[in-house]
């Protein structure tokens, strides 16, 4: 077949141009061959003829038929004479050499479509819509011709499908899937547009690949070498490549696919117009580009008009007292207490489901929205489960609204890979899950089953891993169940290590360790211990907040260690600091816990965020300024040498220290008239 059609085309060409057909005996494939388009005469008897008026000035036109498509090929005379109407803009022919040879004429081969030339030209009937088959297993490759009709299509009818709500789930996510595909296979190579625009016009022998705005048409334009030059010239003079777009797809020749023009045609093409075979495929870590900004602008504007179908449709509906507060999710101290109200006591649920989507983990991961919303809910029963006034769902919200607050507010997430960021929210949510309200000491003192099962080391956070990866392994909560296996093994991972890293006892440990590598001339943060760094800050992270929050958190704090005392009363175990609830010294214990644990932690912390952030910033200071008019002096490179990030925490940190030594001093200055009245036996007097 294919040596036939290459003789075929071969052929046509030979009798287009010079008048010599010998395709009169191959009738089911050429269709016809007239001196104008609108005739039907066939090729053979008339030879002669053809070629008297090709001289004359009219144009031949063969028109033949191989899989499904039409190629025409015409032949017109010198000075463009009869060109056909559909035919693309031109530029001008060669300029006639000085020894008077006569003006060279030229070749155009017109592919079309056979099968999709009128469905293709107007917009799909109801009638159509209603036939279309919305199975994804046999579609063109998402980088054909084809596969922008096929999608365009499906897109019509998937937002009539829509507003019908008659439209499943699945079918609607495979074949936005599909869309999506084929707007990131359109590209073009902008390097080859400005090396077109500066070639000369003159060129001995150019072929030109156009593609109109018409879907199923694809042009290419041949310039005969010039006549006068001798034959050796002719041979080094080979044609050039000059590629035009027109369109969002592509369009150029060595990136046609083998279903979207025949194998015999590709070959003829690139043997005919070129030296060498043009089949070099795009570079792998060559990124597809749209045209214009423009271009990408309208691409995303409607695919995220239908991705908020789907998530008005699919997703997981919010009350408005959650949207409502949700609206402060950016702000340092968010009012987690106020979302809990809102949520009807279901904070972890609604919050969590917000940032996975967010940051877009629910589409990149294919989670099911129902199998998410299970897991959130089944992880906020694990964590009301011992009624703890702490380590409860409203904690978990919480640490998981900061740890976005890093992420997001200071431009952590565009050092992460999406996984990581995966990982991380994820962590943040469960890292307390079935906390029993007791420390890992009470566990080890007490010898209980926990304790036991993990050999008295990280008890607490060995048990939050274990039971949150046993419930992911239950049909109804597998949130990771579309992860490939090295995804999984690199998603548990980064959770056990940064869950792990919550332990507190290992809190100096940890700080030593960072600040060690961030005094090194090039330090090299490995990203799970950046991450378990930050969410072991978030963790502790409430005396850094606003005043109200951080008391209310402190006296919920002071309420399970109480607890915890009480229990040790009754066990006739040692109190653990802080869990006497008769010599506790609440004002002093908070302002040591910030000067000695939060604070430090923060300020490691935030220089870890500016190393490993700096570069990346320094990046995009450095094309801004490369881009801009004006020079950057010396003085002003220096001002921003040194990436600095916000640091609200510092204020709310200074404040809320000032007013705990303010009720220290107090809280001093009452025991002190105690121990007086003790020693003197007295009354305390009475303010008036």
């Amino acid at each position: 077949m294919m040596r036939r059609g290459k003789a075929l085309l071969e052929g046509s060409r030979q009798g287009s141009v010079d008048g010599n057909s010998n395709l009169a005996s191959d009738k089911e494939l050429v269709h016809k061959c007239n001196s104008d388009p609108g005739g039907g005469r066939a090729l053979g008897a008339d030879a002669r003829a053809q070629r008297h008026r090709s001289v004359s000035g009219a144009l031949r036109k063969c028109v033949l038929t191989l899989d499904g498509y039409s190629y025409v090929i015409v032949a017109s005379p010198p000075g463009g004479a009869g060109a056909p109407r559909e035919e693309a803009p031109r530029p001008p022919p060669p300029a006639a050499p000085r020894n008077g040879s006569p003006k060279q004429g030229a070749l155009t081969i017109v592919r079309r479509s056979s099968s999709r030339g009128k469905s293709e030209t107007c917009p799909p009937t109801d009638e159509q819509l209603d036939q279309l088959d919305l199975d994804t297993e046999h579609l063109p490759a998402v980088d054909t011709p084809d596969a922008c009709d096929k999608a365009a299509l499906r897109l019509r009818y998937l937002l009539r499908q829509l507003n019908r709500g008659e439209i499943p789930a699945e079918t609607l996510q495979k074949n936005l899937q599909y869309a999506a595909k084929v707007l990131e296979a359109v590209y073009i190579d902008e390097t080859k547009d400005r090396r077109d625009a500066e070639q000369p016009r003159a060129q001995p022998t150019t072929l030109h690949m156009r593609r109109l705005r018409t879907p199923c048409w694809a042009r290419c334009s041949v310039e005969k070498p010039n006549e006068a030059k001798p034959a050796v010239a002719r041979q080094q003079s080979a044609p050039t490549l000059v590629f035009r777009r027109l369109a969002d797809e592509d369009d150029e020749l060595s990136e046609v696919q083998p279903d979207a023009v025949p194998p015999e045609v590709r070959e003829w093409l690139a043997s005919t117009f070129t030296r060498q075979l043009a089949t070099a495929k795009r570079k792998s870590d060559e990124k597809p580009k749209f045209r214009s900004v423009a271009h990408a602008i309208r691409a995303g504007i409607f695919v995220d008009r239908i991705y908020r179908r789907v998530t008005s449709t699919a997703l997981m509906q919010f009350p408005q007292d959650v949207v409502r507060v949700l609206k402060t999710l950016d702000e340092w101290s968010f009012d987690v207490f106020a979302l809990h109200e809102a949520a009807a006591g279901q904070p972890v649920k609604y919050l969590g489901y917000e940032l996975l989507n967010r940051y877009g983990m629910i589409h990149k991961f294919k989670v099911p929205p129902t199998i998410l919303e299970n897991f959130l809910s089944r992880i906020e029963e694990g964590y009301c489960k011992f009624h703890n006034p702490y380590h409860n769902n409203l904690h978990a919200a919480d640490v998981a609204q900061t740890v976005h607050y890093m992420l997001c507010q200071t431009g952590l997430m565009n050092w992460l890979s999406d996984l990581e960021i995966f990982a991380t929210l994820v962590a943040a949510v469960v890292h307390d899950f079935e906390h029993t309200g007791t420390t890992n000491n009470f566990h080890v003192m007490s010898g209980s089953d926990t304790a036991l099962l993990y050999n008295d080391r990280a008890v607490l956070e060995n048990h939050h891993i274990s039971a949150a990866f046993r419930l992911i392994r239950d049909e109804d909560c597998n949130i990771l169940q579309n992860l490939s296996r090295d995804e999984f093994r690199e998603f548990r991972t980064l959770v056990i290590d940064m869950v792990l890293a919550t332990d507190m006892s290992f809190h100096f440990q940890q700080l030593k360790n960072m600040r060690s590598l961030l005094s090194l001339a090039e330090p090299g943060v490995d990203k799970s211990k950046a991450v378990s760094l930050v969410l072991h800050c978030c963790d502790i992270s409430h005396p850094a907040k606003r005043w109200d929050l951080h008391h209310r958190w402190t006296m919920s704090l002071l309420d399970e260690f109480f607890l915890q005392g009480d229990k040790e009363r009754e066990l006739g175990l040692p109190f653990s600091p802080l869990c006497d609830r008769n010599n506790t010294l609440v004002a002093e214990s908070q302002i040591g816990f910030i000067d000695f644990i939060v604070e430090p932690s923060m300020g490691v912390c935030a220089d870890m965020l500016e190393c490993i952030l700096g570069p990346l910033h320094s990046s995009s200071k450095n094309s801004t300024s490369t881009s801009g008019q004006e020079p950057i002096n010396e003085e002003a490179a220096e001002t921003h040498k040194k990436f600095k990030i916000k640091k609200p925490w510092v204020a709310c940190l200074t404040d809320n220290k000032k007013i705990w030594k303010e009720q220290a001093t107090k809280d001093a200055e009452a025991r002190a008239r105690l121990e007086e009245e003790e020693t003197n036996g007295t009354s305390p007097p009475t303010e008036e």
